[in-house]
């Protein structure tokens, strides 16, 4: 029997785990022969379809997930009208809630499971070109049974999740992506009605030693980044701090994961500030900065725990903390919105990510919608329209509001100055945002330097004296020195002062200088760069 598995990413960065996962508990199994086809949903489909054509397969696996959704169903769709004795079959969070509706109209896919494969997958192929009525054994399978009547086995958990065998192990694990997901829990302590790990009870762990082998694996890889995908990383701050002192051992790799503020103990706090530089870097789970608002959301601690948490976190000098709110939750109004996205950058957040809400299946938010006066997209990605709160025409500014603080605030070279000029003007994100919409390019992809060009000609008019400020950022990203924000800068002959105070770097006289002038009395900044065109960050920076 030939599987042939449809890795199908949102882009090549990405890599699922599902399919080394589900071969790593299997790989001896020689009846089964695995074959792969892997690409990406902006790839063209006749091009996918071929490949799968090309293998003559008798089963078709994929995880199907917000963002592949539709491309997978067009890929599987074509190729099983090219291969109608080929057995289709899907996982993944698209099917987590009632999955009826979906194979009544999808009749081209004969199955999908709901929930955790790695136990289940096995034993359906071993059922899976027998009579229907053996598939009634299979937990988690849903499908079409011979008289087309919806069978549903509920939902597949992988109890000992432990003694499960590592993706890694697995041929398929894909080593050259530029991070490794590491999962070291399943399921998630935390009820939160947003989210499809809401009600993935209990929380099941693998032991410390385990995670030290896989990862000695995965050092041995030469891998710079790992993406713990733990749900709550401190759910157990002994743990937790366990997990920290074990990372301490690869300091050539650098941690992503994601903590709870709220639940942060005094001992976590210590650990966290005596880790090596550029060890972590934190994902903050906090939603909202309203306390009615997490309470609709069932999400557990306290808010002022959380904000606690948070600002220390954002403390921090040696790992950057990122911070998100999710437009669209029940009670949470626009006006709050940009009220949080200011405390945020108050706090020092290294990144502030402000997405829609989606209504994702299986969630408790999806199943109350209506009680919660909630309209969403039917479609994927499920994003919510309007709630009783926020106005569809809020919901797109909070849209373009994302867009602004990825443009701005969320990338290094203009963070500082966006944060200074968010915090100390009440109504500069307003202000800037007009002018972003106004001009038509809110939605457009803009290149660093177009951004500075942007800012540079908005504070001009509404904020000239953050120019100086804007123009330092301009010089330190090593843009052109003939452009507007470095209209001010003087480049040809520059003779250092007598005296001057050293910000970053060592002078030396062979060094290209220019100077930005912040007076009549001539003070200033000095930059020294080490070749005549300005390509490069300068190398010397002083003040006089």
């Amino acid at each position: 029997m030939k599987l042939l598995w449809l890795d199908l990413n949102s882009s090549y960065a990405h890599s699922s785990l599902a399919l080394p996962a589900l071969h790593a508990q299997i790989a001896d199994d020689t009846t089964v022969e695995w074959c792969m086809v892997s690409a990406t949903i902006n790839e063209n489909t006749g091009n996918i379809v071929k490949q799968i054509y090309q293998h003559q397969p008798d089963i078709i696996a994929a995880t199907n997930w917000l963002f592949n959704h539709e491309q997978l169903l067009h890929i599987v769709s074509r190729a099983k009208a090219l291969l109608p004795q080929c057995c289709i079959i899907l996982g993944g969070p698209e099917f987590l809630g009632d999955n009826k509706d979906f194979l009544f109209k999808n009749k081209f896919v004969n199955g999908v499971f709901r929930g955790e494969g790695e136990e289940v997958f096995p034993l359906w192929l071993k059922v899976w070109n027998r009579p229907r009525k053996e598939w009634k054994s299979i937990t988690g399978l849903c499908y079409l049974d011979e008289s087309e009547e919806y069978q549903d086995n509920g939902i597949a958990r992988v109890m000992n999740f432990s003694a499960l065998v590592s993706p890694e192990r697995s041929r398929f694990f894909n080593w050259s992506k530029p991070f490794v997901q590491l999962e070291t829990t399943r399921g998630c302590f935390n009820t939160c009605a947003f989210c499809v790990s809401g009600g993935e009870k209990p929380v099941r762990t693998i032991p410390l030693e385990a995670i030290r082998e896989r990862l000695d694996n995965i050092h041995q890889h030469g891998i710079k980044n790992v993406r713990v995908l733990d749900r709550t990383f401190n759910y157990n701050n002994k743990r937790a701090k366990d997990l920290l002192n074990l990372f301490r051992k690869y300091p050539d790799i650098r941690f992503h994961l994601e903590i709870h503020p709220a639940l942060l103990s005094e001992e976590l706090k210590n650990e966290l500030a005596a880790l090596p530089d550029g060890l972590l870097h934190l994902e903050a789970g906090i939603q909202s900065l309203r306390e009615p608002v997490l309470e609709q959301s069932r999400r557990i601690g306290k808010l002022s725990d959380a904000l606690e948490g948070l600002k220390y976190l954002c403390s921090l000098k040696n790992m950057e903390t990122h911070a998100d709110l999710i437009a669209g939750l029940p009670l949470y109004h626009l006006t709050e919105i940009f009220e949080d996205v200011r405390t945020l950058a108050e706090y020092g957040a290294g990144e502030i990510q402000l997405e829609s809400l989606k209504l994702l299946p299986g969630t408790e938010m999806r199943r109350r919608a209506g009680e919660l006066g909630i309209q969403y997209s039917p479609l994927p990605p499920y994003e919510v329209l309007q709630t009783r709160e926020i106005s569809v025409e809020e919901l797109q500014t909070a849209h373009y509001l994302s867009r602004l603080l990825d443009g701005f605030y969320n990338t290094p070279t203009w963070r500082t100055i966006t944060r200074t000029l968010i915090l100390e003007n009440p109504h500069f994100l307003h202000e800037l945002l007009d002018h972003l919409v106004r001009t038509d390019v809110i939605d457009t992809p803009l290149s660093l330097e177009r951004r500075g060009l942007i800012l540079y000609d908005f504070c001009k008019k509404h904020y000239p004296g953050y120019l100086t400020q804007v123009s330092i950022a301009w010089i330190e990203a090593g843009m052109s020195l003939k452009k507007a924000p470095a209209e001010k800068v003087r480049t040809k002959r520059q003779v250092p002062p007598e005296k001057w105070e050293i910000v970053h770097g060592t002078y030396r006289e062979n060094l290209r200088l220019c100077f930005l002038p912040t007076d009549e009395a001539e003070h200033g900044y000095w930059f020294g760069f080490e070749s005549e065109v300005q390509k490069i960050q300068p190398v010397f920076k002083a003040k006089n």
